[in-house]
């Protein structure tokens, strides 16, 4: 054969098999992981006391980012989206391991499998036979072990809670009832995928959007801050939307901030600091200021400005407490806001699982029958988890530390 066609053909085998996927091995301890991530678990509940008691229903997803979603519960792996039967197999015991990835099955006939995730997919293990990649869930992903980290384990779940709810190249809430991206849990979500290099995970998302609000309520105006920052992670400020953004934030001016609805409620330091903050991650001319009043959402928002902030006085509303508890992101972020340290200070919730570790309840914007597939009695308590934002605001807390 001519010299030239064999490095030609090599040049063709070669990257083919540089590209093929490389199985991970079987976990040698699942029992043993389990029990780090329980301390590590047990660590963070000594510095969080604030619990919330949610279902236990020994289940967990797999297909993080743009691949196929699964749930494993009761031996059977199910499409998440339309509950087809994927696998499915007669268990004796099961261990799930949250922090790795991973079901380990004790079948009836004494064979050991494992379900595991990782970097490039979801993987079927058996000792004595080839690892089988479950098609639809190819696609590549960065996922740091925080080795180093106090929170290391717990860090790790966070993120996969967050993974989990980019559908398609969206990031949703909580895939199983949400369908649409909202902007404000965008953002958070955004922070996360930043920090772990995921970033290309919803990339085009952002650069197709057009519309300075995300049409999920009546038009949000926080959404135009959160749209700027989001845009400043992959683009600049020739980004289309940008000017729309622009104007529409002169059309909610008031004063020398800006006013509207979130959340139903006029919300205008936190509405105002968001816009400030998209403005300065864009580097644009900003000609706005806090206004200089108590609002409740003030203290949610973290990420700078933390020095205009109005204390409540005591005519002022508060958040109750059972909203903290239904929307449980607000208390993570108010511990970042304050930066506390005593424990009666604390806000943060902790659920009294394994798995999830993040959830919202009670959301009048959720379609709750979307969780039949996975437990009819969620549907009931109006109750979805993982909730993306609630992991995105926990995950930047901790990652602090």
């Amino acid at each position: 054969m001519p010299a030239f066609r064999l490095c030609l053909l090599l040049l063709l085998i070669i990257p083919a098999f540089a590209q093929k996927p490389i199985p991970p091995g079987l976990h040698p301890d699942p029992a043993g992981a389990l029990q780090m991530y329980r301390e590590n678990l047990t660590r963070l509940r000594k510095a969080y006391t604030n619990y919330h008691k949610l279902p236990d229903l020994k289940f967990f997803l797999f297909g993080m980012g743009d691949r196929l979603k699964l749930i494993y519960r009761n031996g059977r792996l199910l499409n998440a989206l339309t509950g087809n039967i994927e696998e499915q197999w007669r268990v004796k015991e099961e261990v799930i391991v949250p922090s790795e990835y991973l079901v380990q099955l004790s079948l009836t006939d004494g064979q050991i499998i494992q379900i595991r995730e990782d970097e490039t997919g979801v993987w079927i293990l058996q000792s004595g036979k080839r690892p089988r990649l479950i098609p639809g869930t190819r696609s590549p992903i960065n996922l740091p072990l925080f080795a180093s980290h106090p929170y290391g384990p717990v860090l790790r779940v966070l993120h996969q809670e967050v993974l989990i709810n980019v559908v398609n190249g969206r990031p949703v809430p909580n895939f199983l009832v949400y369908i649409k991206p909202w902007y404000r849990d965008a953002a958070m979500m955004a922070m996360v995928l930043k920090a772990t290099d995921n970033l290309p995970l919803i990339r085009d998302w952002i650069m197709a959007i057009r519309d300075p609000f995300d049409q999920n309520n009546q038009r949000e105006v926080d959404n135009l801050g959160e749209v700027l920052f989001l845009v400043s992670l992959v683009a600049d400020k020739s980004h289309p939307v940008v000017p729309v953004v622009l104007d529409s934030a002169r059309r909610f001016q008031k004063g020398d901030g800006i006013l509207g609805k979130t959340d139903n409620v006029e919300h205008p330091v936190y509405q105002t600091k968001w816009l400030k903050y998209g403005l300065k991650s864009l580097a644009l001319p900003d000609p706005y200021s806090i206004p200089q009043q108590y609002d409740s959402y003030s203290s949610v928002f973290w990420l700078d400005y933390k020095q205009e902030y109005v204390p409540a006085r005591s005519a002022d509303e508060k958040q109750p407490d059972d909203n903290f508890a239904n929307n449980p992101f607000f208390g993570w972020a108010e511990d970042h806001f304050y930066g506390q340290t005593s424990n009666s200070a604390k806000r943060g919730m902790v659920g009294t699982i394994d798995y999830p570790l993040s959830w919202q309840q009670r959301d009048i914007d959720a379609h709750y029958p979307g969780e039949t597939v996975l437990d009819r009695e969620l549907v009931k308590q109006k109750l979805a988890f993982p909730h993306a934002w609630h992991a995105a605001e926990m995950f930047l807390l901790l990652k602090e530390f």
